[in-house]
């Protein structure tokens, strides 16, 4: 039997995958599996699918935009496998009655919206964009972290009975103490309880936070 193009639906999680095969002209879906969640596998299962189907059929592959970012797209595409990531906002959902969700009705529902088109793809950005993006990432969650030391100097000195106001500069002075101290020999301290430790050192150094209202 000829095939001409099998539509690859596959939802992914953290650790498995469920793939499955869709035939537009048959409306039939088949060689449903569900494996570990290693491109090698999906690999593996597209070479088992062209066995046993003949050399002629060309596969679509899909999954919805999710926990696995790009990463499983550029795995696949880096061995020619033509692959799409779905906005799962934009996805047609199955009509009929309101059926339990499952992996492998959702690779069914993947499958079909890659075969009509019933979605829209995720924008792939490049290279230098995912580093930009990544740099972005990382400088707030290092300032949520910098949030967060000085909230507990704060309490610290509160429950000591000095009150030390956010905008006052000292409060910096110290959080920069603080932070500087985590660093002991040049290591940085990896017990996050330790930073209590250097806490009053670190106040006194700056001078009295204030006098507590």
């Amino acid at each position: 039997m000829y095939y001409n193009t099998l539509y690859i639906g596959m939802d992914v999680h953290k650790e498995t995958f469920s793939l499955c095969c869709y035939d537009m002209q048959q409306d039939k879906v088949f060689f449903a599996q569900k494996m570990e969640a290693d491109y090698n596998q999906g690999l593996n299962y597209l070479n088992a699918v062209r066995k046993a189907i003949g050399d002629v059929v060309q596969f679509v592959c899909g999954y919805e935009a999710g926990c696995l970012g790009f990463t499983l797209y550029h795995q696949l595409t880096r061995y020619g496998v033509n692959c799409v990531i779905l906005a799962p906002t934009t996805m047609s959902k199955p009509a009929g009655r309101k059926k339990v969700k499952t992996d492998k009705r959702d690779a069914e529902n993947i499958a079909r919206c890659l075969a009509y088109h019933t979605y829209s793809p995720v924008h792939i950005p490049s290279g230098q964009d995912e580093q930009v993006k990544e740099y972005i990432r990382m400088r707030d969650d290092h300032k949520l972290a910098l949030k967060k030391v000085k909230q507990q100097i704060l309490a610290f000195c509160l429950r000591h009975g000095q009150c030390l106001h956010r905008h006052e500069k000292p409060l910096d002075r110290c959080t920069s103490e603080v932070v500087a101290g985590a660093e002991a020999g040049g290591a940085v301290r990896r017990d996050p309880l330790g930073i209590f430790t250097d806490l009053p050192d670190a106040c006194r150094k700056v001078g009295t936070p204030g006098s507590s209202h």
